[in-house]
């Protein structure tokens, strides 16, 4: 398994996968991986030449910045974990990958990420779609694989994957 931490390092992995006919399948994660996870990445597998999974805690779904500082964190672990899945890359990028200096874009439902959980989350599903909307602008997969567990939050990616006409 390879594992890229630079946009460019990742985007020209891909970018061979793409010139020798691979399809690409895609788990986005924020770590702390579990059997879920696992499941996505075997889905994944099934369906795709190649697998690629992000770990990126997200500052931006967070509201309480004390609740960023505490989200688990085993990147070693989870390496592992992925390994034995099989996975081709793993995507680690630093928050000042994923969100530079100067940055101003982000990618919004407004039905949907404002009702039920959103309403005591507010902004929570703004920052979901705009990281997954960058990861997948970055990696630019054929399929993508979401839990059910959250319900309203795999409904506003479905959601922004159709307004914004992600071919995937």
């Amino acid at each position: 398994m390879q594992i890229c931490s630079s946009v460019q390092e990742i985007r020209k992995l891909v970018s061979g996968y793409r010139t020798a006919g691979d399809s690409i399948g895609l788990v986005t994660t924020m770590g702390a991986l579990h059997d879920g996870h696992m499941a996505l990445i075997r889905g994944a597998r099934h369906g795709n030449n190649r697998v690629v999974a992000t770990i990126f805690v997200n500052p931006s779904q967070f509201g309480d910045p004390s609740d960023y500082e505490k989200y688990p964190s085993d990147n070693e672990r989870d390496i592992e974990l992925l390994k034995s899945e099989g996975v081709d890359v793993l995507f680690m990028p630093d928050v000042e990958t994923m969100y530079p200096v100067g940055d101003e874009t982000i990618v919004e439902t407004t039905k949907l990420a404002n009702m039920l959980h959103g309403k005591v989350r507010p902004g929570h599903f703004r920052g979901v779609t705009t990281i997954v909307a960058r990861l997948f602008n970055i990696i630019l997969p054929d399929q993508a694989y979401f839990g059910e567990k959250d319900y309203q939050q795999l409904q506003v990616i479905k959601r922004m994957v159709c307004d914004l006409h992600f071919p995937l």
